[in-house]
């Protein structure tokens, strides 16, 4: 986490969509909460992540609401201005296995229900989250992840349509959109006030099935098959003016010189959308 500030300060980054993983781990290390606040004090945290398998309904519900008040919890003490909430199940091999006839060992959250019951579900449970969100004073930004789910921009809008609530709002990942099969001209036609955040990120070609984040995700930001003008244009197209984020899935990047890649990225931001 101090690594990842201090890349954000000394390149100059307005602010950054932190970790909670890396908080908590932080903390774990022996740092208090008040020392942890202090660190984040100076700096612009739009968003934390996240919360996962928001469907979780049933005997899993109780702990999803539990799983959310620890993580805003850890907002107010980063002085973050939302939370990030995903669906699930996380697990690819889960997905897989139910897709192809097989047993689910795992959390498998709305697999196999109708499309009418996922939407009840997660739509309550979006509506409940939210409510405990707002209660903290923050907003609560949802992203469907493109192997499960109600995971088109079509289902989103209507999930956050039916939760209904104010601090509500949905973040723009272009992979997720494009493993999806939504395409920059489902995006330009977002509502630009349901809009908090945008994942700016690459692809490799996907060609369809369930998307394997692992596979299409490794490539540089800039170098996949994405037209990332196309993309940046479709969001501006709608009025948003708001935070872009940079996600990086590329493996070789990783080992690479943080502060080069980071630096190189926000050239990249900066040329395409500014």
């Amino acid at each position: 986490m101090a690594m990842d500030l201090k890349i954000a300060r000394d390149l100059g980054y307005d602010g950054i969509e932190l970790s909670a993983a890396k908080m908590r781990a932080f903390l774990a290390a022996g740092w208090s909460e008040t020392e942890l606040a202090e660190r984040l004090r100076p700096f612009n945290i739009p968003g934390i992540g996240f919360l996962l398998d928001i469907e979780r309904h049933g005997a899993d519900r109780a702990a999803l609401m539990q799983d959310a008040a620890e993580l805003f919890h850890l907002a107010e003490l980063a002085g973050a201005k939302g939370v990030q909430a995903i669906t699930g199940p996380v697990s690819l091999s889960a997905v897989q296995a139910h897709a192809a006839g097989q047993p689910v060992a795992a959390y498998r959250g709305t697999l196999g229900l109708s499309r009418d019951e996922q939407m009840r579900i997660t739509a309550a449970n979006l509506a409940r989250l939210s409510g405990m969100a707002a209660e903290k004073g923050l907003i609560l930004y949802f992203e469907a992840l493109a192997w499960c789910p109600l995971n088109r921009i079509a289902d989103q809008l209507e999930l956050l349509d039916r939760a209904g609530r104010p601090n509500l709002k949905l973040v723009v990942d272009f992979w997720h959109c494009y493993a999806s099969g939504d395409r920059p001209e489902d995006v330009a036609l977002i509502d630009r006030d349901l809009i908090y955040g945008v994942h700016l990120c690459d692809s490799r070609p996907h060609f369809g099935g369930i998307p394997d984040e692992g596979v299409l995700r490794d490539v540089a930001t800039g170098e996949g098959v994405l037209n990332l003008r196309e993309w940046v244009d479709a969001v501006k197209s709608t009025g948003y003016v708001g935070w872009w984020s940079g996600e990086l899935f590329c493996r070789r990047q990783h080992q690479d010189d943080s502060f080069q890649v980071a630096a190189e990225m926000k050239r990249l931001f900066e040329d395409l959308i500014h």
